[in-house]
């Protein structure tokens, strides 16, 4: 906390902006005691307990949306909506045309439930038998050899990278995700319309990896489906509907593309500006 109100003040610092998380705290407290202008993110479909805290003293929240859970009614008119907030890299590439005929699968966020990406690559080696696939997917470097090898022995083609690659043209080259449910990557898949399914972290805060992924939903953008009720069977059958139902595939596709229809890296950049200014 102290050093945070050195900091601010030895720098000159009149505007703080912070998307939550308890590393925010030291520096927004110390914003309110200097009295400087305050403005949070919330990325994620319910108000992070930092950001719940600092609501009241705030110029402006940036939000997704204006249904935020867990959001107090009185500070509504404080909520600036922009459109999901992505790297400026996926602005800058260019974006590849899949074609239906390539089964390129992302798997991303296997950090958390080990036991659930087991019974995904399980499900993959399944559906590898009637499609051929090409797998990409994110893991430690504990699990690269053992990957690896279980790939290979089921002659299906992969391509594994750890947590700290960029992954945004690894994303440009899949065209199905199957994935945890945090704000960036979805906002991620979003912006590079990838049809994707959801598989929330049941123990996030707040259950918040649920409303991310149900606020895409509502959008027509993604498919969701519960860890407590995921076995080989389902998730292969949940897998194959994905693949071989077309029209389905395809209207996913454009509801991503209507949502992310002016969402640019100028407009987005102007919007907070804009909102910093006035306020």
């Amino acid at each position: 906390m102290i050093k945070s109100f050195i900091f601010i003040k030895k720098k000159k610092i009149e505007i703080v902006i912070s998307t939550g998380g308890y590393m925010s705290l030291p520096l927004c407290f110390a914003s309110k005691i200097l009295n400087r202008k305050l403005f949070l993110i919330e990325p994620n479909m319910v108000l992070g307990r930092s950001n719940r805290i600092f609501v009241k003293y705030c110029n402006k929240i940036f939000c997704y949306s204006d249904k935020i859970k867990n959001f107090p009614n009185k500070f509504k008119d404080k909520i600036s909506i922009i459109y999901p907030l992505v790297r400026k890299e996926f602005y800058e590439i260019k974006k590849l045309k899949n074609t239906n005929e390539k089964i390129n699968i992302l798997i991303i966020g296997g950090s958390q439930g080990a036991k659930l990406f087991d019974t995904i690559i399980h499900s993959i080696k399944e559906i590898s038998k009637k499609y051929k696939l090409k797998i990409f997917q994110q893991t430690n470097a504990d699990n690269f050899n053992q990957l690896k090898n279980y790939y290979s022995s089921n002659n299906i083609v992969s391509e594994l990278f750890d947590f700290n690659k960029d992954i945004s043209n690894i994303m440009n080259e899949s065209n199905i995700c199957i994935t945890r449910a945090g704000a960036s990557t979805l906002a991620e898949l979003i912006f590079m319309n990838i049809p994707h399914l959801a598989i929330p972290l049941p123990t996030s805060k707040d259950n918040h990896q649920f409303e991310n992924a149900y606020f895409y939903q509502q959008h027509g953008c993604n498919w969701i489906m519960s860890q407590n009720d995921i076995n080989e069977i389902n998730l292969k059958d949940c897998l194959l509907n994905i693949i071989e139902n077309k029209e389905e595939y395809s209207e996913k596709k454009r509801n991503m593309k209507n949502f992310n229809f002016q969402n640019s890296w100028n407009n987005i950049n102007q919007k907070i500006i804009d909102t910093i200014n006035e306020n």
